[in-house]
């Protein structure tokens, strides 16, 4: 009978994955991820090209899911705007929904990107997630101070540092990998935090 090669390839994800979530990427090695899903480097080989490739599919698939989610949501924004929704309304998505709605039903492949991913062109997440939305949270506000809405001047480096800050905050507990009362939890306390200040920030508090 000819060997299911869709059994194979998961066969192969999950030892990729247990590797680099017990190893890192730097101390993870082609040989022991061939022993976990039971054939020889070479057999690897004919499924990802190198150690960067199989880290990429791991996490690629989350970082673009975390993109598309973002890009959707500044134009939701723009639109609730357009329409001079009630502030309540305008801020009624946030991060905190990209969390639940996006990363906790990919945790693992989010661990592997915040805690394992040193050595790869991923190990900055935090910092270039914040850089790459700044400018577009910047256009936000000034676009908000257009509509009437009393935001506030904040340059990009201010903006980065509470970004930074935020986003931190917030990935913590999935980092530490807490169940998802507590993260829950915990997640309630840190909106609650810095919800006003963002809210301020952007004139609709």
């Amino acid at each position: 009978m000819p060997r299911d090669k869709t059994l194979s390839h998961e066969k192969v994800k999950k030892a990729i994955k247990e590797e680099f979530l017990e190893k890192g990427f730097e101390a993870a090695s082609i040989r022991s991820i061939g022993a976990r899903a039971g054939m020889t480097s070479a057999g690897l080989y004919r499924h990802y090209a190198d150690k960067e490739a199989m880290f990429a599919a791991m996490v690629e698939p989350l970082t673009q899911d975390i993109k598309e989610w973002t890009r959707r949501h500044v134009e939701r924004k723009y639109i609730l705007a357009e329409k001079n929704a009630k502030r309540d309304e305008l801020f009624g998505e946030n991060f905190m929904d990209l969390i639940r709605e996006v990363i906790l039903p990919q945790r693992e492949e989010f661990r592997l990107l915040m805690t394992c991913s040193a050595g790869t062109k991923y190990e900055n997440f935090i910092h270039d997630f914040a850089r790459d939305n700044q400018k577009e949270f910047l256009r936000v506000i000034k676009y908000l101070k257009g509509k009437g809405y009393p935001a506030m001047d904040v340059n990009e480096e201010e903006l980065h540092v509470l970004l930074s800050a935020y986003l931190t905050a917030c990935f913590e507990p999935i980092i530490h990998d807490y169940d998802e009362t507590m993260i829950d939890q915990y997640l309630n306390t840190i909106q609650e935090f810095f919800m006003p200040g963002w809210m301020r920030i952007m004139g609709l508090s």
